[in-house]
Parts: C-alpha cells; structure tokens; sequence
C-alpha cells in the first residue's frame, strides 16, 4: 500500500511540536510550511522537506494538516488566493487542527468538497508541554472513514483522539471545552481574592480547594501555578488568544440560540485585563482585574 505523503503548515506554539511528533513517529514523508523560516530550518533538520508556498503543499500532498492562530487566518488560507480552495488537488483531505468558529468550518467543508477535497476539524486540547510530549487530546468532527484514515497519524500528537461526529462537532467540543476552563478560571480568581480579602492564605485556599470538590485541572495549573506565584508568562495561551477562543462560544451560543451569560462574563473580564495591558500574558492574569467594590 503506497504511504500518503503529508503536509503540514502552520509551525507556531502547538502546530511545531504537533508537526514534529508526526514526522519523527512516523516514518512519513512531511512537507512542512511556515511563514517564519526558524521552525521549518528545525524540522528540515529531523528530515521534513521545505515547501516554497501553501499551493505547493495543496497540490502535492495527499493529507494537509493545518495549525493556525484563529478563524481569520484559517479563511484566508483556504480561500484566499493561492489557497487550498484554488490549488487544492483533486482528492485532498484537509485535516485543520486550528481552532475555529463552527459555522466557518463546516463552510469551509462544504466549498472544498464540491472540489472533491475531504476536510476534517481535530482541534487540540491541554497544554504546550503535552503538545511536546505527544500527550494532547485531539476532538475530530468529520466522517467514519475521514476519521479512520487520519487517527494512525493523530496518536504520534495525543493520547487522546475522539471522533465527536461529523464535520465542525470537533470544533463544537473543543469549544465548549475552552469555555468552561475559561468560566473555571474565573471562578478560581474571585475565590482567591475573595479569600485574601477575608484573611486566608491564598496558598492554603488552593490546596484546600484540590482536596474537595472543587478540584479541577483548571486549580491544579492555572490557579496554584499561575495565579498563587502571580506569574503569567508571555508565549503561554495569551489572553488575546483566550478571548478568540470565548467569542467563538459566545458565537455557538448566537447560532443555537442558548444564551452562555457564564462565556459573557469571562469574555468581559479577559476585555478588561486585554485593555489593561495583559494583552499577551497567560490568560489567568485577569486574577489581577477582579472587580472590587
């Protein structure tokens, strides 16, 4: 049986390790493209082939993964000129692991299929270092057969791989994810200043907290090691990033006509700490706006 040939553009935080998994796991032969040249420069080094353009991966390749920022770059790679749409090649299964509003996803799907180019959504969950280790847990929206042909090369990347149904559900899933560990942290920075407030060690509140129901894996990182050291570092999940991901929430929520006043409540306050300057620090920073009275 002939071995697919794989591309795969978009090398930052997540997509570099991700890429670097399937490449050195596998065996495969990786095409790999970037708009910056230090990452494709380290992946060439571990055997990768460098692709001058998007289009040369598109119409080359038989699988195409994709790791973008956000929905806005995932639109204008695929449809913008010299995109998947235009140079795709007939046959194509575009697996896009961005994570992206559902509606762009499954309009996505739907033009490229109609160049009979397959589409998967497999957004990513859990952290930078899982990414590294191959430990994420990866949600797939797309068909039986889709997901099938894909999972050999999604467990080189996650210990977790889950088909949540056809095209946009993994998108639908790692969305509601992201919003109740955004929900979850708020909660964490009220209890903490609540608790400071009212004389007891922050320290001391968490651990408590982690031995009762409300352990979280939420506590266990984002509260005890980001907000008790008061250390929200840049190149972690940025704010910026975080209020992206909680817009797309509150945009399922427009499209299912649910209203989610929790997601509402952590999009304001990753506003406020976004105009206060935290812009690109580690999302649990919004601990330093909490509301006083």
């Amino acid at each position: 049986m002939t071995q697919p040939v794989i591309g795969f553009a978009g090398l930052g935080v997540m997509g570099e390790p991700i890429c670097r998994n399937i490449l050195t796991k596998s065996g495969e032969t990786v095409h790999v493209f970037d708009l910056k040249p230090e990452p494709v420069e380290r992946l060439v080094e571990l055997g990768a082939i460098k692709a001058k353009a998007l289009s040369d991966l598109a119409g080359k390749v038989d699988i195409l993964f994709l790791s973008l920022p956000g929905g806005k770059q995932l639109e204008a790679v695929v449809n913008g000129p010299g995109g998947v749409l235009e140079t795709g090649r007939d046959g194509l299964l575009l697996v896009d692991m961005t994570t992206a509003p559902v509606s762009l996803t499954r309009e996505l799907a739907e033009a490229l299929s109609r160049k009979n180019i397959d589409y998967a959504d497999a957004p990513v969950a859990r952290t930078r270092q899982a990414a590294e280790d191959g430990t994420l847990s990866i949600m797939v929206g797309g068909t039986a057969e889709v997901f099938d042909r894909i999972r050999p090369l999604l467990a080189h990347a996650a210990t977790e791989i889950t088909h949540c149904g056809p095209v946009g559900c993994g998108q639908v899933v790692k969305i509601l994810n992201n919003m109740v560990l955004f929900e979850t942290v708020v909660a964490l920075s009220e209890a903490l200043e609540l608790g400071k407030a009212a004389g007891v060690d922050g320290e001391l509140l968490f651990n408590t907290l982690s031995k009762g129901s409300a352990d979280s894996f939420a506590l266990r990182n984002h509260g005890m090691k980001a907000m008790l050291p008061d250390t929200f570092p840049t190149g972690a999940f940025p704010t910026d990033y975080a209020l992206k991901d909680v817009s797309y929430a509150i945009d399922l929520a427009e499209m299912t006509g649910i209203r989610a006043q929790g997601a509402e409540l952590a999009r304001s306050r990753m506003e406020k700490a976004q105009a206060a300057g935290y812009q690109d620090a580690y999302f649990p920073a919004l601990v330093r706006v909490v509301d006083k009275t």
